[in-house]
């Protein structure tokens, strides 16, 4: 029999530099899926199809986001349209929205610690304490948004207008929200038996989380880091969330040492914060929420992790230079520059998972990013046509992975009569592949594969 794979992953548009488009600049494998064999993953799918993806959007509403998420909505579109293509059309989704701000609860307090602040920025209680949001939209009934796809072809939905018009609506969080931003933390309030979003998470869906921030990921263990202890903590201001949750092994090997100007490398979240939560307990929660790891896509548009430099900078409204965490990208928003400041906690996160995109928020055209986050969405689902335009002559490898095993399918010898099945074969096929390069990965087989089984494609590109 013959089954059809897809090749998912396209490179990052609108990347300046080979950075932007890496998850890790410091990992074995990147946030292209590269590795040091020089080939990048190109497929991730799995034998058995499922159509269903809960998309959940993490999105910064902090007083600096107001540009970056206007891109985010007029970008979305390109997101939708990639969902689009995958066979079968736009796969069941469900599609929500929670902010990043969780007020002064710490995720080990049993109850939120005094408000910090008054306005735009400020902090209290559990701010929007990992809700799905809808902005009082009349588009959408319900706290998220859902388009499925019935047996006769037809589609139910929850919304009016447009999907994009819809998602608009509901990603319209404003720039009002807590200066110390949670995305990690929120997603997992989201999704872990949250009442207020019952229904959105389902149990055999594919699983999507995609961040949007312009700062790294400030998740609090306890509300003791935004206390007004200055003399322990410094300044109150976002900085103290790189100094104690953030180390780097070369200038940065403590919190004092972090809190010390110019340059650092080598840096990773700091696992045994006393104040922020360690990402490896966070990733073994989102990695316990499916049976199987290709089922969750992680991305996030952020800001590189490197440059890294510490700094001294007047705070917000003018004073004393205080250290300050650099800005690792900058660009022209429709207001003057907006910048974005180094999110090494946000990949390290990310890095562990197998399925991961990572792009950078210091673009007005956020198409990019997007694009590559609903091109892996669609290797959830098992569109068979290959994206990538692939390095010539062909240079592949191509797994067929069972749980732990591994085993490498060799390229077909004689096509549909191969005498080495299974194997593998690219087929141009523009009537089923409309983008790209045309190409359809094909396995050729004598007999029916595991249905538990993914196939992992990497080629040079």
């Amino acid at each position: 029999m013959k089954l059809l794979y897809l090749a998912c992953l396209l490179p990052l548009a609108g990347c300046g530099d080979d950075d932007c488009c890496k998850v890790d600049p410091d990992a074995s494998t990147g946030g292209d899926g590269s590795n040091s064999d020089g080939r990048t993953e190109v497929a991730r799918v799995p034998v058995t199809v499922n159509r269903d993806i809960d998309i959940l959007f993490v999105i910064d509403d902090s007083p600096s986001m107001l540009d970056k998420q206007t891109n985010l909505k007029n970008n979305f579109p390109n997101f939708i349209n990639v969902l689009n293509t995958v066979e079968g059309g736009l796969p069941n989704v469900h599609l929500g929205v929670v902010s990043t701000d969780l007020g002064t609860k710490g995720a080990d307090d049993a109850s939120a610690g005094p408000g910090i602040g008054s306005g735009p920025g400020s902090c209290s209680g559990n701010g929007k304490a990992g809700n799905l949001q809808t902005n009082g939209s009349t588009l959408v009934v319900g706290s998220f948004i859902s388009d499925t796809k019935n047996t006769d072809g037809t589609r139910t939905t929850n919304y009016s207008g447009s999907l994009a018009s819809a998602f608009s609506a509901i990603a319209s969080l404003g720039a009002a929200g807590c200066g110390f931003e949670q995305p990690i933390e929120a997603a997992k309030r989201a999704l872990n038996n949250n009442p207020a979003n019952a229904g959105f998470l389902r149990p055999t869906a594919g699983l999507a989380i995609v961040m949007l921030t312009d700062e790294d990921d400030c998740s609090i263990s306890h509300s003791t880091l935004l206390s007004s202890d200055t003399a322990t903590l410094g300044p109150l201001q976002s900085f103290r969330c790189t100094r104690f949750g953030v180390t780097c092994d070369n200038g940065g090997a403590n919190s004092d040492a972090m809190n010390v100007m110019g340059s650092k490398t080598a840096c990773h979240s700091n696992e045994q914060s006393a104040y922020l939560k360690d990402i490896g307990s966070y990733a073994t929660f989102f990695q316990g929420l499916k049976a199987n790891p290709n089922a969750i896509v992680m991305a996030a548009i952020a800001a590189p992790p490197t440059p890294f430099d510490v700094e001294l900078r007047a705070p917000p409204g003018g004073g004393t230079m205080i250290p300050a965490l650099a800005h690792s990208c900058t660009y022209q928003g429709a207001a003057g520059p907006e910048v974005g400041d180094p999110a090494v906690r946000v990949v390290e996160f990310l890095n562990h998972f197998p399925r991961h995109t990572f792009g950078t928020v210091c673009q007005a055209d956020l198409s990019g990013p997007l694009i590559q986050t609903a091109q892996v969405l669609n290797g959830l689902v098992g569109s068979p046509c290959v994206y990538e335009t692939l390095a010539m002559p062909l240079d592949c490898v191509v797994t067929e992975e069972i749980g732990a095993s591994k085993t490498t399918l060799p390229q077909c010898n004689n096509g549909s009569s191969s005498t080495n099945k299974p194997c593998w074969e690219l087929l141009e096929d523009p009537a089923s592949c409309a983008g790209g390069s045309h190409l359809k990965l094909t396995i050729e087989r004598s007999q029916a594969p595991d249905p538990s089984a993914v196939v992992v494609m990497r080629c040079k590109v």
